[in-house]
């Protein structure tokens, strides 16, 4: 009896263990033979790999400007400066395509240089210019470099060099009148006009072309709006030349204590001696100044 007591008790402690690990298995198998729901296909997700600055794309850069050259007329250009770039160098480099004329305001150029002059200019010997215009005109290529790139008020100033091309162009009406005979001197001889009146003309041309140095700047406004200032000199080997023209109608010279009537020839050497003396002078200016201001706009 106590024998079977014994089995039975292990009977009632094994049986659960066994069922156990059948129901495991039951499990295991049920979950590996389940059914696999698919997943309808996601939108794919677009990752933005352009790093691009947005800020350096055409037109931003691109700038005009508009203003006044003191010795060339109304001034303008077109170039292109970005100082959003992200490179160290583009941002500090620009370039321009610079010209300018006077030939929209000759009419103005000229009243304003009768309104200086009044009743005449006064040169001596009682001669005096009473009429006067100027004609002039520019174009330049320019590379503009900013030391600070787009330091916040430094970043405007600026160095420039490049190559200009101009002309500027000067005639002058020289008169004289006195009662009685006009004289005047030339080229170390006295002469006269008889009749007490004298006209003549003067002019100076200066057709020039060099290499370009200045500096300058942008002052920021608003919005894209800048002033624009520059100065600087343009390098040439070519001087101005001067000349001058003398009716010899009724003109008379200074031969000892007689006046006689003036050889034409004569008076060519004496006026041509007179404006080589001049022309040595004029020949030290080796460069052209130029100035200008107005305002820009940049992209």
């Amino acid at each position: 009896m106590k024998k079977l007591s014994v089995i039975a008790i292990l009977s009632v402690l094994v049986t659960p263990a066994f069922a156990t690990d059948a129901e495991l298995a039951e499990e295991k198998i049920s979950t590996t033979d389940a059914e696999i729901v698919e997943v309808a296909d996601a939108e794919p997700v677009a990752l933005n790999t352009d790093t691009t600055n947005p800020d350096i794309k055409f037109p931003h850069g691109l700038q005009i400007g508009v203003g006044v050259s003191a010795t060339s007329g109304l001034n303008g250009f077109v170039g292109y400066a970005n100082k959003n770039f992200d490179s160290f160098w583009w941002k500090r480099f620009g370039v321009r395509l610079d010209f300018a004329t006077t030939a929209p305001i000759n009419s103005l150029i000229d009243s304003g240089i009768d309104a200086v002059m009044g009743d005449g200019m006064e040169l001596g010997d009682g001669m005096m210019i009473t009429d006067g215009a100027i004609d002039a005109y520019h174009v330049a290529a320019l590379i503009d470099f900013y030391p600070f790139g787009d330091t916040w008020f430094l970043g405007g100033w600026r160095i420039s060099g490049g190559y200009y091309f101009g002309n500027m162009d000067i005639s002058a009406k020289l008169t004289g009148e006195e009662i009685g005979d006009f004289s005047f001197s030339l080229d170390g001889k006295d002469y006269q006009y008889k009749g007490g009146e004298m006209n003549a003309t003067a002019g100076l041309d200066w057709s020039y072309h060099g290499p370009y140095l200045g500096t300058g700047f942008d002052l920021g406004l608003f919005a894209g709006f800048k002033i624009y200032f520059d100065a600087g000199v343009v390098f040439t080997n070519r001087a101005p030349s001067i000349a001058l023209d003398i009716p010899p109608t009724g003109l008379q010279v200074r031969e000892g204590n007689a006046w006689q009537d003036v050889d034409v020839d004569e008076l060519e050497s004496a006026k041509n001696q007179a404006l080589a003396e001049a022309q040595e002078e004029l020949n030290k200016l080796t460069f052209y100044p130029m100035v200008k201001i107005g305002f820009m706009y940049r992209f």
